[in-house]
C-alpha cells in the first residue's frame, strides 16, 4: 500500500542527495532486506529494511534505490519486482515500476532484473559511492562485479567510483531528527501500545501465564492497526523481572508477584517501547512500593534533563543518584561499606541493582540508529551529544533485586522498570506515551476497574 503523503519521503531523498552534493557528489545505492526462509520453503513475515522504507514507503521486498547526486544532474531511481499476475495469486498484489514510479514520487523505476545491465552504466564517471557495506552480502557481491565492469572501461575515459563513503552515517544523522509525520506515526504507536499494556493490568491475576498476558498485548495491537510487535516482548514475573532480556513467557503467575511488560508496537513501521511493572494481586506491598516509588522517582529525575541542549547522559546520571540515595535508605547498600551517595556511585556500587543505561534512541528501530557521542569530535574521550529537538528517546531507570546475603529478604526477587518515550520539543519534551497508567495509584486503579469486565 502506498503511503497516505509521499511528500516526506521525497524530502528525505532529497536531503540526502543535498548531504551527498555537499561531499562532491555521486551515486547512493540503498536496498531493502531480503525474505528469509524460517523453514523448507516458509518464510519469516517479511519487514523491508529501514534505511531504505525511511527513503521510499516502500515496503515490498527485491528492490533497491539509486540516488544521483551530480551537478548536472539528480535524480531519483526505484528498481522493483515487475507486475507478474500469477504471482500476486500466490502472493498478493505488487506495484510493478510504472505505478511504484508515480505513487512513491521516483524519477525513474525500472524491474528488478535489470538491476545488473542497469548499474554498470550509472555507476560510470558517478563520483563517489555511498554505501554500505553492512548492507545485504548478495549486494556486495553484485557490487563488485559492476565495478569491475565499470574499470573494464577505463581506456575508454571512463572511471568507477574511487572512494565510498557510509551511506547509513550521513542517514543515522537524518534519522535522528524526527519529521512531524514520523512523529504523528510514533504518537500512534505510543498510544496503542499504552492501551495494551492498560489491558494487560486489567487481565492479570495470579494463576495465570506469561504467556496470556503477552496474548492481550498481541490483541490490543493489532485491533488498533499495529503491524506487529517492535520487538519481543517480555512479560516477566516474579524472579523473571529479574532478567533483563526474559523472553520465555511461560511462567504462571504467583500471588504476591510483580509483573514486568515491556512492549510496544510498530506502527506503520515506527516503534514504541514501553515498560510497565504492576502487582499480580492488584496491590502493592509495602517494599515494593517502596521500590517502585523509588524507580518512579528516578525517572522523574531523568525527564527533568529531557530538554533541548542537555547533554544526553545527563538524565542517566540524575537517575543514577536517586536510585543511589534509595538504596542506601532502604538498607539495600550497607553505608559502612559503601560510604556515602558519592562514594557508592564512583565504586559503582549501584550495580549490583542497576546495571543497564536510563534510555536509548527510538524511531524505525526500537534501538534507533544514531551515535551517542559527539560526531564531531573523534577519539574515545569524545563528550556525549546534546539534545535536540525532534529526538525522540526512552527514559526507563530500573531496580533488580536478586535474593543475596547482603539483601533484606523482603526486598528479594523485585524487578521493576518504568520506561517511556520521550520527544524532546522546543521548551522541553513530550511524553508519547504520557496516557499509559503509571503512579502506584492509577496502577492498582487500573486493575481495580477489572473486576466488573474481566472475570477471573
Amino acid at each position: 500500500m502506498a503511503p497516505a503523503s509521499i511528500a516526506p519521503f521525497q524530502a528525505r531523498r532529497q536531503q540526502l542527495i543535498a548531504l551527498m552534493m555537499e561531499q562532491g557528489g555521486g551515486i547512493a545505492i540503498i536496498p531493502t532486506a531480503r525474505e528469509l526462509i524460517r523453514n523448507n520453503d516458509n518464510h519469516f513475515p517479511f519487514r523491508h529494511d529501514s534505511y531504505f522504507y525511511y527513503l521510499s514507503g516502500f515496503s515490498e521486498p527485491e528492490a533497491v534505490i539509486v540516488l544521483i547526486a551530480q551537478a548536472e544532474q539528480q535524480r531519483s531511481i526505484l528498481f522493483c519486482r515487475e507486475k507478474d499476475p500469477e504471482h500476486e495469486i500466490w502472493d498478493g498484489f505488487r506495484f510493478g515500476p510504472t505505478a511504484a514510479q508515480s505513487n512513491f514520487g521516483f524519477d525513474f523505476a525500472y524491474p528488478i532484473e535489470s538491476l545488473n545491465d542497469k548499474m554498470p552504466e550509472l555507476l560510470a564517471d558517478a563520483g563517489k559511492l555511498f554505501y554500505s557495506n553492512q548492507t545485504e552480502p548478495h549486494l556486495n557481491h553484485q557490487l563488485s562485479q559492476w565495478m569491475q565492469t565499470v574499470r573494464g572501461k577505463s581506456r575508454s575515459g571512463i572511471s568507477a567510483p574511487a572512494i565510498t563513503i557510509d551511506v547509513r552515517e550521513l542517514l543515522d544523522e537524518m534519522r535522528l531528527i524526527k519529521d512531524p509525520h514520523e512523529i504523528a506515526l510514533m504518537q500512534r504507536a505510543a498510544s496503542i501500545s499504552g492501551a495494551a499494556h492498560a489491558r494487560a493490568m486489567r487481565h492479570a491475576r495470579p494463576g495465570q501465564f506469561e504467556y496470556e498476558l503477552e496474548a492481550e498485548l498481541l490483541h490490543e495491537f493489532r485491533r488498533h492497526g499495529a503491524q506487529a510487535p517492535a520487538y519481543g516482548s517480555i512479560v516477566a514475573s516474579g524472579a523473571n523481572a529479574c532478567v533483563l532480556h526474559y523472553q520465555h513467557n511461560q511462567a504462571q503467575i504467583r500471588e504476591g508477584d510483580l509483573i514486568l511488560i515491556d512492549a510496544g508496537c510498530e506502527f506503520d513501521s515506527y516503534a514504541a517501547d514501553i515498560t510497565r511493572t504492576f502487582p499480580a494481586s492488584g496491590k502493592f506491598s509495602a517494599a515494593q512500593k517502596n521500590v517502585y516509588n523509588l524507580v518512579l522517582n528516578a525517572q522523574q529525575a531523568a525527564m527533568a534533563w529531557a530538554r533541548a541542549g542537555a547533554v544526553y547522559m545527563d538524565g542517566h546520571h540524575a537517575a543514577v543518584r536517586v536510585l543511589t540515595e534509595g538504596m542506601l535508605d532502604l538498607g539495600l547498600l550497607d553505608k559502612n561499606i559503601v560510604g556515602n551517595v558519592d562514594d557508592a556511585i564512583a565504586g559503582l556500587a549501584y550495580r549490583q541493582f542497576y546495571m543497564h543505561g536510563t534510555g536509548h534512541w527510538l524511531g524505525l528501530d526500537v534501538h534507533d540508529v544514531g551515535r551517542y557521542r559527539d560526531v564531531q569530535k573523534m577519539g574515545d574521550e569524545r563528550p556525549y551529544r546534546r539534545l535536540q529537538e525532534g529526538m525522540v528517546i526512552t527514559i526507563e531507570p530500573g531496580m533488580y533485586v536478586r535474593p543475596a546475603d547482603n539483601v533484606p529478604e523482603q526486598y528479594w526477587n523485585i524487578g521493576i522498570r518504568i520506561e517511556d518515550d520521550i520527544l524532546i520539543t522546543a521548551d522541553g519534551h513530550l511524553n508519547l506515551s504520557r496516557d499509559t497508567p503509571k503512579t502506584v495509584a492509577e496502577i492498582e486503579a487500573e486493575m481495580r476497574s477489572a473486576t466488573s469486565v474481566c472475570p477471573a
